[in-house]
C-alpha cells in the first residue's frame, strides 16, 4: 500500500495478500472481557472497519445475532462468511464507513480510527455521534503512541482524541488499557463514550 493510497482497492489487495500486521487472528482481550459482561443480545451492534471482525464471530456465537461490519475489503468480509457460515449476508457491508445511513445501540472500535487519515478524525467522531442512538455506546481501543505519520496505523495521544471526542460525547471510560494483548501493552486506551 502506497503511503496515500486508502482506497478499496488498495484494502482488499492488503487482505488477499496477509499484509495485515495488525490482524490478532482472535478477539483482542480488552474487548472479549467487555463483550462477556454484555446481557442484552438484542443490542444493535456496527463494527465498521472490521476487516476480518473475530470480534463480530466471537459476538454472533455468544448469540448476539444483531451484528454488522462494515468494511471497503471484499476479501475480509467474505473471511468472516467463511469462518461463520450463518452470518447473515445483510449485515455484512462492503462499502465506506461514512455512508453507512442507520442507527446503532454499540459501536466497536478496534483499529479502525487508526486506520484513517487523520485529517477524517473529526468526520469519525461526527459520524459516530450520528450512527448511535441517545445513550448508545462507542466503546473499544485507541492506539495511544506516535505510530506513523504517513501511512496506518496512525498514531495519536489521548490528550487529543479527548479534544475530539469530549465536544459530543459524555466520557465514562478513558484510561490505560490493563489487558492488552502483549504486543499492545502499554499502547492502548480503552474507550467508553456514551452520546446523550
Amino acid at each position: 500500500m502506497s503511503n496515500k493510497d486508502l482506497s478499496e482497492k488498495s484494502w482488499d489487495n492488503r487482505y488477499q495478500n496477509q499484509d495485515i500486521g495488525w490482524d490478532l487472528g482472535k478477539v483482542s482481550s480488552p474487548l472479549k472481557a467487555y463483550f462477556n459482561q454484555l446481557n442484552n443480545k438484542d443490542l444493535k451492534i456496527l463494527i465498521p472497519g472490521g476487516g476480518n471482525s473475530y470480534e463480530a464471530e466471537y459476538l454472533f456465537n455468544l448469540g448476539f445475532k444483531n451484528v454488522f461490519v462494515v468494511d471497503l475489503s471484499k476479501t475480509a468480509l467474505n473471511n468472516i462468511k467463511k469462518r461463520v457460515p450463518n452470518f447473515p449476508d445483510s449485515q455484512l457491508i462492503l462499502g465506506d464507513f461514512f455512508n453507512v445511513n442507520d442507527t446503532f445501540d454499540l459501536i466497536v472500535e478496534q483499529t479502525f480510527f487508526c486506520a484513517i487519515h487523520p485529517s477524517l478524525r473529526k468526520d469519525y467522531v461526527s459520524k459516530m455521534y450520528n450512527l448511535l442512538e441517545i445513550n448508545g455506546k462507542l466503546v473499544g481501543v485507541l492506539f495511544d503512541a506516535p505510530l506513523y505519520k504517513n501511512r496506518p496505523p496512525f498514531g495519536g495521544s489521548k490528550q487529543e482524541y479527548l479534544l475530539y471526542f469530549k465536544k459530543l460525547f459524555k466520557i465514562n471510560i478513558f484510561e490505560k488499557c490493563y489487558n492488552s494483548e502483549p504486543s499492545r501493552k502499554g499502547k492502548e486506551l480503552f474507550i467508553k463514550l456514551i452520546k446523550f
